[in-house]
């Protein structure tokens, strides 16, 4: 299909989205203005020092904007307390009241900071998690009673000159638009576009928009779904980009550069900020590193860029591929077994690359897979690569069946035993030899030499697609979009190279350029050079972050603000260490009550902070324990889990 409502200006090449520019205190956002970073304070609002010198340690990493939460009107009050301390001390970063149930904490706070940020699932409207059945005049009723309690804070933020972001969080969508469209990304954008309207009927057009999900598949639909509305009717407000409850570590950084990244290459994102559950000064420099990435990058990458696009950028579609599942073996052409094949409805395939590697049993240990000496046998792990390239060399050991040897043709040629390994060759020196070779086979193509017609005959044929250490999301999906226009179905594996890149680039980088392909649903195979068990890791976090391939426990939680009362980092490894082996399964951990059912609705089980060591446990959205103490509630949620039949025991 061609879509005829663009959401980004180049779908096939890099230039930025000009949105209205929005004045914020000192620091305006959107046009040509720098992407914004900011951070939360995690210190209780009355606390005035202890917030001051968060805010403070924030700034000094880099944050351009503070936030601060402010669940009641004493909070907003003591806001001036905190922006007069930190004007003292010489900081005049503009600071950001976060609301969410209590209009008038909003509108105390609407004439002291320089902007609010309000949540529509959670102000002014309902959310019991309950599916309500509206008529059309019910509907239009509700939607009266909210502009009638929401025109009161748009009047006073535009009398004051303070900004103001609706932030539509997926998890806390109101009954009202879950009743009419569901726990969707069209009901998140309709939700915002709701209060917009309100806004530009009374003349106010300061505003920023989030669209925010633990989820990075959601998060990336949600904006680009926004953006698609807001240009079909004119608007073209900036936007705050974010991952919430990404996490911590790694994992909470992959999450986080996944989502962000790709909507920045797509060029939307004004400002953004990185939901890390640890100290918030750990934030600003992750996304710093996120950004940075886009300070200095070309308007235009490629000549042919277009916006229509032959795939839906708002639904999740897999790229239809042929499924390649066969093997060489001595006795000729063998079904493939417990080997991992390529294509159709298989997940996306890891790759290490072994070719500058001296190789025994021992090198494979940090790639999660180890021999055991004693019992002669190996062990291998959900992490484990389903493919290793040798290039020219060859093994004097036997590989397991589960995974794959890749080597040059040359090589395999030679072979007296082809079982389990597989012949390359770059597409330049293919030969009617190669392709006449009946079995999976595996065909290099640097991306800057990708001609559709040196593919098009190919058979039992994985494409590896190199886009050497320049080439990013766009160059790789201006392939993809080739591939499907000229009806290829070839599987591809996504081949980048990020030597010279030190630890947090090489995750954050990795993510958004290949996070982004597999939203999309291009990849059915991911080949990180250089080669290193954080290369290992990073594919598999890659692939579970974008919800293509489930390898471990997935925990969504929060980062804490001023209303968590829980240690939220010492509760993420008790519960971690616990849990961390239970594949497939989501775990969300929440600091408050606010950030609880609502926000974890892509969990399984949640454990929510409700007060000063108590917690509350969730099955889904529903509370099945109530305040229970914190040194009980780690066994519970794993009697929880029992109790339902998704618990297994750790292997030893």
């Amino acid at each position: 299909m061609q879509n005829n409502f663009p959401y980004c200006p180049s779908i096939t090449g890099y230039k930025r989205r000009k949105a209205r520019i929005v004045t914020i205190g000192d620091v305006p956002l959107g046009g040509t203005y720098p992407i914004r970073i900011q951070s939360m304070t995690t210190t209780p609002t009355m606390d005035t020092q202890a917030t001051v010198n968060e805010a403070i340690r924030i700034i000094e990493v880099g944050a351009e904007y503070i936030r601060i939460t402010t669940p009641r009107i004493r909070e907003a009050e003591n806001l001036k307390n905190i922006k007069n301390e930190l004007r003292k001390r010489g900081y005049n970063q503009p600071l950001i009241a976060d609301i969410h149930y209590i209009p008038g904490a909003a509108i105390t706070a609407a004439r002291i900071v320089e902007k609010v940020r309000i949540n529509p699932g959670n102000y002014v409207d309902k959310k019991h998690f309950k599916i309500y059945k509206y008529t059309d005049d019910e509907y239009t009723g509700e939607l009266n009673r909210i502009y009638e309690r929401f025109a009161p804070l748009v009047k006073i933020c535009k009398e004051c000159g303070t900004a103001m972001r609706i932030g539509i969080n997926h998890g806390s969508l109101s009954d009202r638009i879950m009743s009419r469209y569901g726990d969707t990304p069209i009901g998140m954008a309709e939700s915002a576009l709701e209060f917009i309207r309100i806004c530009e009927d009374l003349h106010y057009y300061d505003i920023v928009l989030s669209m925010k999900a633990s989820n990075p598949v959601i998060m990336v639909e949600a904006y680009r779904l926004l953006v698609n509305r807001m240009n079909t009717e004119g608007m073209n407000y900036p936007l705050h980009l974010g991952v919430t409850e990404a996490g911590i570590g790694e994992e909470g950084r992959i999450k986080s550069a996944i989502g962000i990244g790709t909507l920045l290459e797509d060029g939307l994102g004004d400002t953004i900020r990185v939901s890390l559950t640890e100290p918030p000064e750990n934030e600003i420099p992750v996304a710093r590193q996120i950004v940075k990435r886009y300070e200095n990058r070309k308007a235009v990458r490629n000549s042919k860029s277009k916006q229509k696009t032959p795939i839906n950028p708002f639904v999740y579609t897999k790229r239809e591929t042929i499924r390649i599942g066969t093997i060489c073996g001595s006795m000729g052409i063998q079904p493939f077994g417990k080997r991992p094949a390529f294509g159709g409805k298989e997940p996306p395939r890891v790759i290490a690359d072994f070719q500058n590697i001296v190789l025994d049993r021992t090198v494979l240990a940090p790639y999660a897979i180890s021999y055991n000496d004693a019992e002669a046998s190996w062990n291998i792990s959900d992490t484990a690569p389903d493919f290793i390239y040798i290039g020219s060399k060859q093994l004097n050991f036997i590989m397991p069946q589960e995974i794959g040897v890749i080597c040059d043709y040359s090589i395999w040629c030679s072979l007296e035993n082809r079982k389990n390994s597989y012949p390359l060759i770059p597409i330049s020196e293919l030969t009617p030899n190669f392709s006449r070779i009946d079995c999976m086979k595996f065909v290099t193509i640097p991306i800057n030499e990708f001609n559709i017609k040196k593919v098009d005959n190919l058979s039992q044929t994985v494409l590896v697609l190199d886009g050497g250490e320049s080439a990013g999301m766009v160059e790789f999906r201006s392939v993809f979009f080739k591939l499907i226009e000229t009806g290829i179905q070839l599987p591809v594996i996504i081949k980048k190279d990020y030597s010279g890149l030190d630890d947090t680039d090489f995750l954050l980088y990795s993510a958004s350029d290949i996070g982004g392909l597999l939203i999309d649903g291009f990849g059915d195979g991911i080949w990180l050079t250089p080669a290193s068990a954080l290369s290992n890791r990073t594919a598999f976090n890659i692939l579970q972050a974008s919800r293509t391939r489930i390898s471990k426990t997935e925990y969504i939680s929060c980062p804490g603000c001023g209303r968590t009362v829980l240690n939220l980092q010492e509760i993420c490894a008790s519960i971690f260490e616990r849990t961390s082996h239970l594949k497939g399964l989501k775990i969300a951990i929440m600091g408050c009550i606010v950030n609880g059912p609502g926000e974890m609705a892509d969990a399984d089980y949640g454990y929510v902070g409700t007060g000063a060591d108590k917690v509350s446990l969730y099955r889904g959205k529903k509370m099945v324990k109530r305040n229970i103490r914190t040194d009980r509630a780690v066994n519970e949620l794993v009697t929880l889990i029992k109790e339902d039949g998704c618990w297994k025991d750790p292997p030893q």
